[in-house]
């Protein structure tokens, strides 16, 4: 039995799915480099992460029918108007694939994310 080749970088995960999926991954990813520049790459629970100030800032990772995205509970609570449209949890936000992403939300939470780490 062949050994699968453990995924090492958020580069290497966006590439393992479909090219509309890496599209929507690629961008999730700029748009959190943009608001976090000082932030690391890596991956952990299997999914692309991004720490800062060693504290993970945000994950996300793609499904079968959704991105689901790791903001903490704090952003959650912080944004629950603006995603009272999507499926969340105490700590996941699930993006339908097949819908238009909220790509500006996501940056206003990757922005409350860095704020809030920071303020520590």
């Amino acid at each position: 039995m062949k050994q699968q080749k453990s995924i090492t970088t958020i580069d290497e995960y966006i590439s393992s799915f479909p090219s509309n999926v890496q599209n929507i991954l690629k961008k999730f990813k700029d748009i959190i480099q943009a608001e976090a520049p000082e932030a690391t790459e890596t991956i952990k629970y299997q999914m692309p992460t991004f720490v800062l100030n060693e504290e993970n800032l945000i994950h996300f990772a793609a499904y079968r029918n959704h991105i689901g995205l790791y903001p903490t509970p704090s952003a959650i609570i912080a944004f629950k108007k603006e995603l009272k449209n999507y499926v969340t949890t105490k700590g996941a936000i699930q993006f339908v694939i097949a819908k238009s992403m909220p790509y500006d939300l996501i940056r206003k939470i990757t922005e409350f994310r860095v704020n809030e780490v920071l303020k520590k």
